[in-house]
C-alpha cells in the first residue's frame, strides 16, 4: 500500500498543536506531536492572521527539517465559538416507487438541505457542519440512516441540524494558512471530530454529553442515538481561571499560569493536608516575597469552574437530553486533568463523569510526548476523519534534505566533475559544510586538502637563487646550508 502523510493544525487560543501521522492503509501511525504558544487567538478564534501565522510557520518548519519532509496543506478545525445550531428539512420525489434507496440519495437530500437553508446574511454567515438526524419514507417515520437505506418508497424526507458560524472567521484561517505558506486540505467541525477520538459507539448510542474544557472555550456536545443531536460553546475556559489568579493574587499572567498548572485544584475541602501548605513567592527584582496558600489557590480556581459547569448544565438541561444521558458526561480538553474537576462535575450535576483520553487503539504513537493527554484530542480526531479520505496527502512525494544553516550554502550542482585549480582563497571559500543525514562524493568537488603524510618540495626562496647566482657553487659546498635556513625562516 501506498504510504501518505496527513499533517493537522489544532488552534486554539494559547496554543498550537501540529500533528503529522504516516497512514498506510487503515494504519495511522503518528510520528510527530508538538505544541507551542499561540498567538492572534481569541475564544478559538482567529482575530489577527499575521500574529497567527507566525507561530504556526515555525511549527511547519521545525517538523519539517525533524521529518525530511515538505508539508503543503493541513487539515485544520473551524471555531468552536460564535455557532448557533438550526434544523432544516429536504423532500425528494423518487421517480420508481419500487426501487430501493441508495446512499448516494441519501447524499444528494442531505446537500439539498443545505443549499436550501436561508442564512440571514450569507455574506457573513458560513455553514460549519451539518448533522442528519432523521429519515422519512411513506412506510416508516424517524428512521435512521442505516435504517432507511434500502428501503422501497416513493418519496424520502430528511431532517437535519445546521451549524451556523461567522464566515469571516473561517476567511481568517486561509489568510493565516497562506501567510504561513501552506493551504487548507480539509475544514472540520470540531465537535464531531472530538467525539470520534473521545466517545466509544456505545456512549454515542446510549446518551452522552462531551464537555470540552478549552482554554478560552468551553463547549457541551450531546450524543444520542448515534447522533449529534446538540452543541453548545461559552467563552470561558482555562485562560478565565489564569486571569481570576493573576488578579486576585497580583501575579503575571505567566506566574499565574505555572502556578495553576503545578498546584492548580478544585473543592479545597478535599485536599486534605495539601491545602495547609504554603506557596512563597520572591519577586527577583526587588527581592520581597509573596505567600499563597494552595487552599485559597484551589478557592479561586474552584469559583470559576462552579460558573462554568452552571453554564453548562443549564444548556444541557435546555437541550431535552438531560434525562436521555445513560452513559453521563465525559470531560476532555486542556483543563480536564485539573485535579478534583471531575469530581465536582459529577456532584453538581448527579450525573457519572469520566475524563476522556484519546482511544490509543484507533492509531499508533512512539516518541511523541503528549499525544495521549486530553489537549490532543482535536488533533486526533481530525486525523482519525482525515484519514477516510484516500486521497489525502499533505506532503510533496520528494522529500527535502536537513541541512545545518550556513551563511553562504556552496553551490553544488555546477560543480564540475575534473579537477580545476583554484586558489588557496577560492579554496577556503568553496569548502562544502557539513551536512547531517547525508553523504558526498569526495571526488565530486575540485578542491581538495593534501594529505598529511605526503609533503611537496618547497620552492626556492629569492635569497637561494640571488646566492646561487653570485657565488656559482657556494650552496654546493656548504651542503645545503640555505635551505636549512630556509626552513627555520617559518
Amino acid at each position: 500500500m501506498d504510504e501518505r502523510y496527513i499533517s493537522t493544525v489544532d488552534l486554539g487560543t494559547s496554543k498550537v498543536a501540529l500533528t503529522v501521522a504516516k497512514v498506510t492503509g487503515e494504519n495511522v501511525q503518528i510520528i510527530y506531536y508538538k505544541e507551542r504558544p499561540s498567538d492572534g487567538v481569541r475564544y478559538s478564534r482567529i482575530f489577527n492572521p499575521m500574529r497567527a501565522s507566525i507561530p504556526l510557520k515555525a511549527a511547519i518548519s521545525e517538523a519539517e527539517q525533524e521529518l525530511g519532509i515538505k508539508i503543503t496543506q493541513v487539515v485544520i478545525g473551524l471555531p468552536r465559538f460564535g455557532v448557533r445550531q438550526e434544523t432544516s428539512s429536504a423532500l425528494m420525489e423518487r421517480t420508481d416507487a419500487n426501487s430501493c434507496i441508495t446512499q448516494e440519495e441519501i447524499d444528494s437530500i442531505k446537500n439539498i438541505a443545505l443549499d436550501s437553508y436561508p442564512l440571514d446574511d450569507e455574506l457573513k454567515e458560513e455553514i460549519y457542519g451539518a448533522s442528519a438526524q432523521s429519515f422519512s419514507t411513506e412506510d416508516m417515520f424517524n428512521c435512521t440512516e442505516e435504517d432507511v437505506v434500502g428501503q422501497p418508497s416513493a418519496s424520502l424526507e430528511g431532517n437535519f441540524k445546521v451549524f451556523v458560524g461567522a464566515k469571516k472567521a473561517v476567511s481568517n484561517i486561509d489568510i493565516m494558512l497562506n501567510n504561513a505558506g501552506v493551504a487548507p486540505a480539509r475544514k472540520y467541525f470540531l465537535p464531531a471530530a472530538i467525539a470520534s477520538a473521545v466517545l466509544s459507539r456505545e456512549e454515542r448510542e446510549n446518551g452522552v454529553a462531551l464537555i470540552e474544557m478549552g482554554a478560552g472555550v468551553t463547549s457541551v456536545t450531546i450524543y444520542e442515538g448515534n447522533i449529534l443531536r446538540y452543541y453548545y460553546s461559552i467563552p470561558f475556559g482555562g485562560k478565565s481561571i489564569t486571569t481570576d489568579i493573576k488578579y486576585e493574587c497580583g501575579f503575571t499572567e505567566k506566574l499565574a499560569e505555572n502556578i495553576k498548572l503545578a498546584y492548580g485544584a478544585c473543592m479545597p475541602e478535599h485536599l486534605l493536608t495539601m491545602s495547609e501548605k504554603i506557596l512563597q513567592i520572591v519577586d527577583e527584582e526587588d527581592g520581597s516575597d509573596q505567600q499563597l496558600t494552595v487552599k485559597y489557590l484551589s478557592e479561586i480556581i474552584t469559583a470559576r469552574v462552579r460558573e462554568i459547569v452552571d453554564a453548562i448544565l443549564f444548556k444541557i438541561q435546555e437541550s431535552g437530553y438531560a434525562d436521555r444521558l445513560r452513559n453521563g458526561i465525559v470531560l476532555t480538553g486542556g483543563c480536564a486533568n485539573l485535579v478534583n474537576c471531575a469530581n465536582l462535575i459529577k456532584e453538581m450535576s448527579g450525573y457519572n463523569v469520566r475524563i476522556g483520553y484519546p482511544r490509543a487503539k484507533r492509531f499508533s504513537s512512539s516518541g511523541c510526548p503528549g499525544i495521549a493527554e486530553t489537549g490532543a484530542v482535536a488533533s486526533i480526531g481530525m486525523l482519525l476523519l482525515a484519514k477516510d479520505d484516500g486521497h489525502l496527502n499533505c506532503t510533496d512525494d520528494v522529500p527535502i534534505i536537513r541541512t545545518k544553516p550556513t551563511e553562504e550554502p556552496a553551490a553544488a550542482e555546477e560543480v564540475s566533475e575534473e579537477p580545476v585549480e583554484t586558489k588557496p582563497a577560492a579554496a577556503e571559500a568553496a569548502e562544502p559544510q557539513p551536512i547531517e543525514d547525508t553523504v558526498f562524493d569526495k571526488n565530486a568537488w575540485d578542491v581538495k586538502k593534501p594529505e598529511k603524510k605526503e609533503r611537496k618540495p618547497r620552492p626556492e626562496s629569492r635569497f637561494i637563487k640571488w646566492t646561487k647566482k653570485l657565488s656559482g657553487g657556494l650552496n654546493e659546498r656548504l651542503g645545503g646550508l640555505y635551505d636549512s635556513l630556509d626552513d627555520t625562516k617559518e
